[in-house]
């Protein structure tokens, strides 16, 4: 017995136990960066997720990471899970002989990269707008959860509530890289300004300040 053909015996594990515990879910796989969830799903199968293995403890406020049980031979990490009585799951990591690892996603997102015109126009004005801005990735699934602060306004008015900062976690694609300063949008209608883009083994960790609306 080898590493990889013992966790093919885990995850055929999972399954056996998923089969039992789980709702039948759909797995995506990006085939571009637009619209993920839009494509073929690869096949139906059954899933189920958990904070523990012992079934022993829900999920809290601020905790997008889950533990997936399924039957996993057939996945790689930046998957997607899908079915309407778990929501939507993307895979982070399936690391060697360990569980696998979910992250649940709540809003699907967005990232738009703009460019400054170096020209002003009529009323002499050259920076960003909506006509400039190009999609990078559109129609993915993420996690939005709420930062540890917030950035207050430059005016200091008494009645100024402060800007609030996101943490956003969802799949890397292909060779497309976040910077500082590109945009996402969410399906609720918020915007958010990247401020720092962290890619990791499990993905994008990205921080962001909502934009003024």
């Amino acid at each position: 017995m080898d590493a990889a053909k013992l966790r093919n015996k885990v995850y055929i594990g999972y399954g056996k136990a998923a089969q039992r515990i789980g709702y039948v879910a759909q797995q995506f796989r990006a085939t571009s960066a637009f619209n993920p969830m839009q494509t073929t799903p690869l096949q139906s199968l059954h899933a189920s997720f958990t904070t523990n293995f012992s079934y022993s403890a829900p999920n809290k406020y601020g905790q997008a990471a889950w533990l997936g049980v399924f039957d996993g031979r057939q996945f790689v990490a930046g998957d997607f899970l899908s079915n309407a009585e778990d929501g939507v799951f993307f895979v982070a990591a399936m690391q060697t002989t360990l569980p696998i690892y979910c992250v649940q996603c709540n809003r699907t997102i967005s990232v738009l990269r703009t460019s400054q015109e170096d020209a002003g126009g009529m009323i002499g004005y050259g920076g960003t707008t909506a006509e400039n801005e190009v999609a990078l990735m559109t129609g993915w699934p993420a996690s939005i959860l709420n930062g540890t602060k917030g950035e207050k306004s430059p005016v200091g008015l008494p009645a100024d509530a402060k800007t609030p900062w996101y943490l956003l976690l969802f799949p890397s694609y292909g060779d497309i890289i976040l910077r500082t300063s590109d945009i996402i949008t969410d399906d609720i209608g918020r915007r958010y300004v990247v401020s720092s883009a962290e890619l990791t083994d499990m993905g994008w960790r990205v921080t962001a300040m909502q934009g003024l609306v």
